[in-house]
């Protein structure tokens, strides 16, 4: 208990010495990982939709060779920047060009470097993950679209990415949260992020532990709303569960029926052909066969 008492006071020390710098990084935190994932979902739609783009043995040998040559650069993207860290790859991008050009070419906004990091690599997962949401939608969907006369455009962007990018919400969700915490690597290009805060304060103060949880603290309320948000967006799409289908147009199919508003069906008493039947069967009685 003494223990706790002890940290609680050094947290409150470290908190009037260092609370402005904390809330700081954590603001750069969100506003990196926000615009960060939403850039990357961008590059992930475009990669998965030109990973999905129908081919045939009858098209044209150009075309084939253009979309094999479009998906072997995707698949080389994707595959290198979910298969090498994020911190690393901040050190080729931030450190590495400004070397192999001599100084040329060099970023002088961090903000700029650290975006443009964390989305390449937000976008490699996005890719793969829009391209399963893709093929994921019934192909008859597409079959149907295609009846009615689409094109494979207008197929895409009225029929199967609706569909796909609601099946896609929690993995954009959990990308979001993932670019919250792993966002903690660009202190490697000094970047002023919630964890470098943490590290400049442990330089300042010596007190490991209570920064420590002090971040703990922050990173886990910044995912926990985080989460709820992306939840409520989740139930705002799918939309009201409680529905009822509507019954005030006339023309609305009740039955599995099309009933005209003027003549009614063929099993409707207002229409000719039922009053007719009448008539004939009490006229003539029912023909053996409708017995």
């Amino acid at each position: 208990m003494e223990r706790l008492i002890q940290l609680g006071a050094d947290i409150v020390k470290l908190w009037d010495r260092c609370g402005g710098d904390y809330l700081n990084g954590m603001k750069n935190t969100l506003i990196l990982a926000l615009v960060a994932t939403a850039i990357g979902c961008l590059i992930g739609l475009i990669c998965g939709i030109l990973q999905t783009i129908p081919h045939s043995k009858h098209d044209s040998g150009f075309k084939r060779f253009i979309l094999a040559f479009i998906r072997g650069v995707v698949r080389i993207y994707v595959e290198v920047f979910r298969g090498t860290p994020m911190v690393l790859q901040a050190v080729f991008l931030y450190y590495g060009l400004p070397y192999f050009t001599n100084n040329t070419v060099k970023f002088e906004n961090i903000w700029l470097a650290a975006i443009l990091v964390v989305s390449i690599n937000t976008g490699a997962y996005m890719a793969e993950s829009v391209r399963g949401g893709i093929i994921s939608i019934d192909p008859g969907q597409t079959e149907g679209a295609k009846a009615i006369g689409m094109n494979h455009v207008q197929t895409m962007l009225n029929v199967i990415l609706p569909q796909a990018i609601r099946n896609i919400m929690p993995q954009i969700g959990n990308n979001f949260i993932i670019n919250v915490k792993d966002s903690s690597v660009m202190f490697i290009i000094s970047f002023t992020e919630f964890f470098a805060v943490h590290r400049a304060a442990v330089g300042q103060t010596y007190l490991y532990f209570p920064s420590a949880t002090i971040e703990m603290v922050g990173y886990l309320t910044m995912t926990l709303i985080a989460s709820f948000l992306l939840r409520w967006m989740e139930r705002r799409m799918d939309g009201d569960s409680s529905y009822q289908l509507v019954q005030v147009d006339q023309l609305t199919m009740t039955a599995g029926t099309y009933s005209h508003p003027d003549r009614g069906t063929p099993f409707d008493e207002r229409s000719k052909e039922h009053r007719a039947r009448v008539r004939q069967n009490l006229k003539f009685g029912r023909s053996r066969g409708e017995r």
